[in-house]
C-alpha cells in the first residue's frame, strides 16, 4: 500500500487510504453541538477532520468543562493511545463545535500506517505540537477573569487558527453563534451578545453572516492589557 506524501497527495488524501480496502476510513458527520466522543469512551477510532471545527474540553467531577483546543480542518484527532503507546478510554469530550465532516479510521491501521511511514509521523507530530500551543493559550484565556478579556483571548486565538486576510482585517472562517462562543470561554449568551456590540461599537470587530472580522488584531489584543 503507498502511503507516500508529496504536494499533490494531502494528509487527507492518505487518511483515506490507511487500512487499504480491507478497513477504509468511514465518513462521519456530525450537525453542531453533537458529540464525537465522551470522556471515557473506548479509544478505537482516530479521527481526521474534513470540514468544520472541533471542540475539545475535559469535563471535572463538578460538571465544570473546559475548552482545551477547537480543532480546524485537516487535525487528526483522538490518537492518545498512540502516543501513549497503551490501550486507553477517551481523556476528552469531543464535540461539533460547527457542523463537521470527519474521516475515522480503526486504530490499530492507523498505528500500522505511522509505522511504514515516517513522513505521516512527522506530519501528526507537526499538528500535535500546534495543538499544543493552542492548548496553553485557551488556559491562559480562561485565566482571565474579566470576561471582555476571555472574549477579546479567544478571538485573537481563531484569528490565528481559523483566519483570512481580507483587505478590512481578518475574517474568522466559521459561522459562529453566540451561544457557541460563550460554551467556548465558560460565558452565557448574554454576555457575549453584549461584549460582541461593545467591541462592534468601537469598530474593532464587524459580523456578516455569524462571520467575524477583527479589523486590527494588535489593537485589539492591545484593548486588555
Amino acid at each position: 500500500m503507498d502511503l507516500s506524501l508529496t504536494q499533490d497527495k494531502p494528509l487527507a488524501a492518505v487518511f483515506r487510504r490507511i487500512g487499504g480496502g480491507n478497513y477504509p476510513p468511514v465518513v462521519e458527520s456530525y450537525e453542531r453541538g453533537k458529540t464525537i466522543f465522551f470522556p471515557g469512551d473506548p479509544a478505537e477510532r482516530v479521527y481526521f477532520l474534513l470540514k468544520g471545527a472541533v471542540k475539545l474540553s475535559r469535563v471535572y467531577e463538578a460538571g465544570e468543562e473546559i475548552t482545551v483546543a477547537l480543532l480546524r480542518e485537516n487535525s487528526v484527532f483522538g490518537v492518545l493511545s498512540l502516543i501513549t503507546g497503551e490501550r486507553s478510554d477517551r481523556f476528552y469530550h469531543a464535540v461539533a463545535f460547527t457542523p463537521v465532516e470527519l474521516l475515522s479510521a480503526p486504530i490499530d491501521q492507523v498505528e500500522l500506517a505511522l509505522k511504514n511511514n515516517p513522513d505521516l509521523s512527522m506530519l501528526m507530530l507537526q499538528g500535535l505540537s500546534s495543538r499544543i500551543l493552542q492548548t496553553e493559550m485557551m488556559i491562559e484565556t480562561l485565566a482571565h477573569r474579566d470576561m471582555g478579556s476571555r472574549l477579546v483571548s479567544f478571538l485573537l486565538i481563531l484569528c490565528r487558527d481559523f483566519g483570512v486576510p481580507t483587505p478590512d482585517g481578518i475574517r474568522i472562517d466559521l459561522k459562529l453563534s453566540h451561544q457557541a462562543i460563550a460554551e467556548a470561554i465558560g460565558s452565557t449568551r448574554v454576555t457575549v451578545t453584549r461584549l460582541l456590540g461593545d467591541l462592534r461599537q468601537e469598530g474593532m470587530i464587524s459580523i456578516h453572516k455569524k462571520k467575524i472580522t477583527v479589523h486590527n488584531p494588535v489593537a485589539l489584543s492591545q484593548q486588555f492589557t
